[in-house]
């Protein structure tokens, strides 16, 4: 890494060509206290923003559809505190590159854990929501000698807790039609594209148990995010691998006699889409326990990120490692 892929103070490079520090078109937000960073991923790049004491126990984080690391802006100045806090784009996500393929849950993990070894992690904690959650789930079946222990929050993640069917009642159908509809080949961006913030809007008022948890400046970002050159190819990607991920989570469980033995944190809303996530996870781990949060819908870690950082520090001091 050059000193150029490094931007302190989460300030871009001013002697950079834009497209170095990031993708054109979307900003670049500051987090007081964190530094912006981009890492060879496999050959591809990847964007993180690292904060806290180095030689704190490592607390990675990723974000789910539509967001990026932003998603987790809140909580990451708390965790901070305590912990060398590390959260990362994942491919198509906000700076980093967004490759032509490559979006089932394993290959993504692959991305993942070789950013965190370009960075120098040897052994991490890991919090992960929606999206993230599923390649954080895949990374901990090819990957647990690196890992302390892992949250997933609210996600359906393939093979494990996401639904066969998607429920046609409207008190539910609501929460899961996407997942149908992005499967749909060419029909997603033909409707989709020119209409970014109005998609993206419907998602972070809609499932947040508060319509006004994100300002509009932020709905103009993750939007920006999406509309920015293969942002929804990639966001859509994610959803149309979800078969294939499923069969590699499978199989992966299979050589581990169908358990991770890491401990898990499965971590619930009020009013999110999966009502108990520790007991959707408990078939397939042997150390589960779970936390749900009050007063929050899907988004959690912008809902009631207090009681985010509050749960994972206990999940932490609890397993008592790293």
């Amino acid at each position: 890494m050059t000193e150029a892929d490094i931007t302190p103070n989460g300030s871009p490079d001013q002697n950079a060509a834009p497209t170095s520090v990031g993708v054109a078109g979307l900003p670049l937000r500051d987090l007081p206290g964190f530094t912006h960073r981009w890492v060879d991923a496999d050959g591809i790049r990847l964007h993180a923003v690292e904060g806290g004491s180095p030689s704190a126990p490592t607390v990675v984080l990723l974000a789910g559809f539509p967001q990026n690391w932003w998603a987790w802006h809140k909580a990451m100045p708390r965790l901070a505190e305590r912990f060398h806090v590390i959260a990362v784009d994942l491919p198509g996500q906000g700076h980093s590159d967004r490759p032509d393929k490559g979006y089932d849950t394993h290959t993504l993990a692959s991305r993942v854990q070789a950013a965190l070894t370009a960075l120098d992690v040897p052994k991490y904690w890991l919090a992960a929501h929606d999206i993230g959650a599923c390649v954080a789930f895949s990374l901990a079946l090819k990957y647990q000698d690196h890992l302390h222990g892992v949250a997933l929050l609210d996600a359906g993640i393939p093979g494990i807790t996401l639904p066969d069917t998607i429920p046609t009642d409207p008190e539910r159908a609501w929460k899961t039609w996407h997942l149908a509809f992005h499967l749909v080949p060419e029909l997603p961006e033909t409707l989709i594209t020119g209409r970014e913030r109005d998609y993206v809007g419907w998602f972070l008022r809609t499932k947040t148990l508060s319509p006004t948890t994100f300002s509009t400046a932020e709905i103009n970002y993750y939007a920006a995010s999406i509309a920015a050159e293969g942002g929804l190819r990639a966001a859509l990607a994610y959803f149309r691998e979800a078969e294939e991920s499923a069969h590699e989570n499978r199989t992966a469980l299979a050589a581990l006699d169908g358990h991770l033995t890491l401990p898990v944190l499965g971590v619930s809303s009020s009013h999110g889409s999966i009502p108990d996530m520790a007991a959707s996870l408990s078939p397939w781990a042997k150390n589960v326990t779970g936390v749900v949060i009050p007063d929050a819908g899907h988004f959690i870690p912008e809902e009631q990120p207090e009681a985010v950082v509050g749960a994972l520090s206990a999940f932490i001091d609890q397993v008592g490692v790293g």
